[in-house]
């Protein structure tokens, strides 16, 4: 008689958590200082931010980064802010072409030094992840060509993740070369499967266009969650929308985080609203408390009063 056969052991599902943590992304910041943004966010209640790295947003090309950096990192931690580093700035690479370079251009170095940089940064903040994402494909760059161009990249990126103990989460992105899951597992595959290549998830985008459901999207990358950003969508827009005014039933998203037991930043992103940044994180946050509560879940503590002493504020 045969001897059966021992089975592979199965990774253990995350323990389900009673409270998410909600964060604000700094693009819907774009013209408040650093540091009256982290404020303001702060006094509104959020627990974390989306730093994206920009021309008035931590500017990893200005000089002083290093004095820069550990200020932000002093700052955000008298304000009780976690934080993940966001690298989708428009126009920091090049003042004409909006994102470029990306890796899939003929010419990636100034975008694989951006991603390096913060990854560095990343690790000087504490940050629980370095987010990023493919870019729009050329169109004279063959898709074959694009593709490979994105997996030497990324293996370049995820070699400076490992070599300073930083979290990398991949953002699937609406109208670039790795738009959904099924392109972000491709994609992880391609590079062996490292451990540190997490994937960023964009509630909005999974209304965008994934074929299931935003809760089942959640739960089918729970094992490699590592960054959230939230905000409203409807089918095949891709448009970040307030919440309340596109197609998504957040109290069902919320409930499959925490069963997913995901204890990242739910980040708020927004990067058109940046006009009326104090009033619509203020809603936002009140949105996402309500939805919290609907779904049973703890919405989070009050927030300290504005004008309470906040210590040394970002030089």
């Amino acid at each position: 008689m045969t001897a059966p056969q021992p089975t592979a052991p199965q990774p253990t599902a995350p323990a389900a958590v009673d409270r998410l943590r909600f964060g604000y992304g700094t693009n819907g910041f774009a013209n408040h200082r650093l540091d009256d943004a982290l404020t303001v966010l702060a006094d509104l209640g959020y627990e974390g931010v989306a730093l994206t790295l920009d021309h008035d947003h931590l500017d990893p090309y200005a000089p002083g980064l290093a004095r820069r950096v550990d200020a932000v990192a002093r700052r955000l931690a008298a304000l009780g802010l976690g934080v993940v580093v966001e690298t989708g700035a428009r126009y920091l690479l090049d003042p004409w072409r909006k994102h470029a370079p990306t890796l899939l251009h003929d010419d990636p170095t100034g975008r694989i030094d951006f991603l390096e940089r913060a990854v560095r940064v990343g690790a000087d903040l504490g940050a629980e992840a370095v987010s990023f994402w493919a870019g729009v494909r050329p169109g004279h760059v063959a898709p074959e060509v694009a593709h490979d161009r994105l997996v030497a990249g990324c293996a370049t990126v995820v070699a400076a993740a490992d070599r300073a103990g930083v979290t990398l989460g991949f953002e699937p992105e609406p109208g670039m070369l790795v738009e959904d899951i099924a392109g972000w597992r491709r994609l992880r595959h391609a590079l062996g499967d490292p451990e540190r290549f997490g994937i960023t998830l964009d509630i909005g985008h999974c209304r965008c266009l994934e074929s299931s459901t935003v809760p089942e999207c959640v739960l089918e990358v729970a094992g490699h969650l590592v960054n959230v950003q939230i905000d409203d969508m409807r089918r095949g827009v891709h448009e970040h929308l307030e919440f309340g005014t596109g197609e998504i039933d957040f109290p069902p998203v919320l409930r499959a985080l925490a069963d997913a037991g995901y204890r990242g930043l739910v980040a708020v992103e927004l990067p058109r609203h940046s006009h009326a940044a104090p009033t619509v994180a203020a809603r936002s946050l009140d949105f996402l408390r309500t939805a919290a509560r609907q779904a049973g879940l703890d919405p989070g503590t009050p927030p300290v009063p504005v004008g309470a002493d906040r210590s040394t504020g970002v030089d």
